[in-house]
């Protein structure tokens, strides 16, 4: 038979030991590294297949179910995108991401929940609010929003994907208001909307204390620092940005394929495993190419790991 193309799996069998004796992980991510080194192998069980005719028999083993399992997710992904196909309407959609800055995300790392909470609120509340003001749509609108948070060489990288149909009900209910050809809503206005949003929501928790600050942010417990870093932060523009819409409804289940059920990297991705290192491919979109990274087996796993979602947290939710 011709050899397998290496996974994910793989990777965690041969360097989470290792790891583990280099750095600390949570326990989080330490049931993360457990489930999916166990996925498809004997130590879950399983089942032996066997012909009736020749004898020939083949084992296979169960799968661990994380969600943090590019190898467990496809069928969640088909069954997903199966029950969505009844909710979409024969209408333009649009892709709206709301992008933190790096500094936040750095804050990030430390307080997920929270943080992965805020951005919800304040990019849900932005657009909702925008839609509605007559000087903008005017209409009450509804939509989808998946949580990411990295790069395509698994840096961390907060930011959220939502996907909205161009339009939405008018204030008494009764109509459908449509947006302009090709124009969803001014991307500035939800940019700046969206970064006061945000930011009240952050200071929030954390005049209640409820934020943790280590390492690179430990600086940020202090109250003058705290309120410098929340200047810098109003300063600056916050990214946020409107895809065209798609052709059809059709491809707009096409497109939420590549969204919905994803892990940090899949396993097609990953091109090798030796006794050191792991080599995967990632797009370079500055250049618009395919380029093949060699990290070691630790520094993989270190960054795949800060893509460990708080348990129970929701990473898909709907709005409006």
């Amino acid at each position: 038979m011709p050899p397998t193309s290496p996974t994910l799996g793989d990777v965690i069998r041969r360097f989470a030991v290792q790891l583990r004796n280099e750095r600390s992980v949570t326990s989080a991510q330490d049931a993360v590294l457990s489930a999916l080194g166990r996925c498809r192998t004997a130590a879950i069980g399983g089942h032996l297949y066997r012909c009736d005719h020749c004898g020939v028999e083949h084992p296979a083993y169960n799968s661990c179910r994380s969600r943090h399992c590019p190898s467990c997710l496809g069928h969640k992904s088909a069954e997903w995108l199966e029950a969505r196909a009844a909710d979409l309407l024969p209408v333009p959609y649009f892709h709206v991401v709301f992008t933190v800055p790096e500094q936040i995300s750095a804050l990030a790392l430390g307080n997920k929940k929270l943080l992965y909470g805020i951005l919800f609120r304040a990019a849900s509340q932005t657009l909702l609010e925008i839609a509605a003001d007559p000087k903008h749509l005017g209409a009450s609108i509804g939509f989808l929003a998946i949580l990411h948070t990295w790069t395509q060489t698994l840096l961390h990288h907060t930011h959220l994907h939502c996907v909205v149909p161009g339009g939405g009900l008018s204030p008494d209910g009764d109509r459908w208001v449509a947006c302009r050809e090709n124009f969803f809503l001014p991307v500035k206005v939800l940019s700046s909307l969206f970064r006061g949003k945000f930011l009240a929501l952050l200071d929030d928790v954390a005049q209640q204390g409820e934020l943790y600050f280590a390492g690179s942010t430990e600086a940020l417990a202090i109250p003058k620092a705290w309120s410098a870093f929340l200047a810098a932060m109003r300063s600056k523009p916050w990214v946020v940005y409107a895809k065209p819409p798609f052709g059809s409804p059709e491809l707009v289940l096409k497109y939420l394929a590549n969204y919905t059920h994803r892990v940090a990297i899949s396993n097609r991705r990953i091109v090798s495993v030796t006794d050191t290192h792991v080599s995967f491919r990632y797009r370079d979109r500055k250049r618009e190419a395919t380029r093949t990274m060699v990290l070691t087996g630790t520094e993989f796993l270190r960054r795949f790991l800060l893509h460990v979602l708080p348990k129970g947290f929701v990473r898909i939710r709907h709005f409006g």
